[in-house]
C-alpha cells in the first residue's frame, strides 16, 4: 500500500470529534489520506461514492452502513476496514471475507470500561449498595444498627460465564479483591482456564456455587435464553445477576418471575427489547438495577477506541501487520 493510502471516515458525524479529538485526528491524517468533513452514511452519495472508487482503507464506527456487495463493488481498492467500535457483525457481510478485505475492531479497547462497570456492580451488590440506598432514602434514617449480616465482599463468590474479552479483562480485574472467582466457557480447557487463574465449572455447577453470575458470552442462536427459568433456580437464595452482554441471553420474563418472589437480584446494563417498553417490571423492581446500555465506551472513553485505530492505521502505513485483525473463524463465537 502506498505511504499514505487513500481512506474514507463511514459512521455517525456527530461522533467523529469524540472518536478522533484534535491530537488523534492529527496522528492519522499524517498516516492516510482521510478528509475529515467527508463522513459516509449512505454509500450510494455521489460525492460518497466519488471517494470511495479509490477508497484503499474504511474508518468505521457505530452507524456505518453495512458493507454488503454493493457497497464493496463500489469501492474496487478496499484493502482494510478499521473499525472504531466493539463487533462487527452487524457490519461485515461475508462478501468482505470473501473479498481478502482485512478488518479490525477495537474490541478490546471497548472491553475495559464494560469490565470497569461489571467489577463497580459486582463489589457495590456485595454491600447490597443499590437496596440499602433506597431504604437510607425512604427511612431517611440508617435502617439497621451495628453490624449487616449477609453482605460484604470477603470471600463472595463470582462466576463469569464467558472468557470473551470483558470476561477476560474482568478476570484480572477481580484478581486484587478477596473474592472467589470461577469460569464458565465451553470453548476453554482446564489448561487455559489455569492460566487465567481461575477453577472451571460446569454452567449448571457455577449457577449453583455462585453469590453473584456475571454474563459475558456472545449472543449466538446457542445461547438465546442461556440464562432461563431453569438456569435461575439453580441460582442460591439472595443471588446477583449480572448482565453487561446482550440482553437476550437472559429469559426476561422467567427472572421478573425470581425478582417478584424475592429470591434474586438483577443489574441489568443491556436487556430484551432495548430499550424495554415503558410499562416494563424491571423499572420498578426495587431488586431490578438497570441501566441504558452504557458499560460500553461512553464520553471520554471514545478517544480509546479512535486511539486504537489510529495505531492500526500507522502500522498498516508503515506496512506492518493489524494488531487487532478479526479472526473470521472465532467471530461465530465473538460478541
Amino acid at each position: 500500500m502506498p505511504e499514505r493510502p487513500q481512506a474514507l471516515l463511514a459512521m455517525t458525524a456527530r461522533n467523529v470529534p469524540h472518536v478522533f479529538p484534535p491530537e488523534l485526528l492529527a496522528r492519522l491524517r499524517a498516516c492516510v489520506d482521510v478528509d475529515p468533513a467527508l463522513v459516509a452514511h449512505d454509500f450510494t452519495e455521489p460525492r460518497v461514492r466519488e471517494v470511495l472508487a479509490r477508497t484503499e482503507v474504511l474508518i468505521t464506527g457505530w452507524g456505518c452502513p453495512r458493507l454488503d456487495a454493493a457497497a464493496l463493488d463500489a469501492a474496487p481498492r478496499l484493502r482494510a476496514v478499521l473499525h472504531a467500535a466493539g463487533s462487527v457483525k452487524g457490519l461485515a457481510t461475508e462478501e468482505v471475507w470473501r473479498r481478502g478485505i482485512v478488518v479490525s475492531s477495537a474490541a478490546a479497547a471497548n472491553a475495559l470500561p464494560v469490565a470497569e462497570y461489571a467489577l463497580a456492580v459486582i463489589l457495590l451488590a456485595g454491600k447490597d449498595v443499590f437496596a440499602l440506598r433506597d431504604r437510607l432514602r425512604g427511612r431517611r434514617s440508617f435502617p439497621y444498627g451495628g453490624v449487616l449480616p449477609g453482605i460484604g465482599n470477603h470471600g463472595r463468590r463470582v462466576g463469569v460465564v464467558g472468557a470473551s474479552r470483558v470476561g477476560r479483562r474482568l478476570i484480572e480485574l477481580l484478581r486484587p479483591h478477596d473474592l472467589t472467582v470461577t469460569l464458565t466457557d465451553p470453548y476453554v480447557d482446564a489448561p487455559e482456564a489455569a492460566r487465567l487463574g481461575v477453577p472451571l465449572l460446569e454452567l449448571d455447577e457455577l449457577l449453583r456455587t455462585s453469590d453473584v453470575v456475571t454474563l459475558h458470552a456472545p449472543e449466538t442462536p446457542g445461547t438465546r435464553h442461556l440464562i432461563g427459568a431453569r438456569e435461575l433456580a439453580l441460582m442460591p437464595r439472595g443471588a446477583v445477576l449480572v448482565n453487561t452482554a446482550r440482553g437476550a441471553l437472559v429469559d426476561h420474563e422467567a427472572l421478573i418471575g425470581q425478582l417478584r418472589a424475592g429470591r434474586l437480584s438483577a443489574v441489568l446494563d443491556v436487556t430484551d427489547p432495548e430499550p424495554l417498553p415503558a410499562g416494563s417490571p424491571l423499572y420498578d423492581l426495587p431488586n431490578a438495577f438497570v441501566t441504558p446500555h452504557l458499560a460500553g465506551s461512553q464520553g471520554n472513553e471514545v478517544a480509546r477506541l479512535g486511539r486504537t485505530v489510529v495505531e492500526e492505521a500507522e502500522r498498516l502505513a508503515a506496512g506492518a501487520g493489524l494488531r487487532h485483525a478479526v479472526d473470521r473463524a472465532a467471530l461465530e463465537r465473538s460478541a
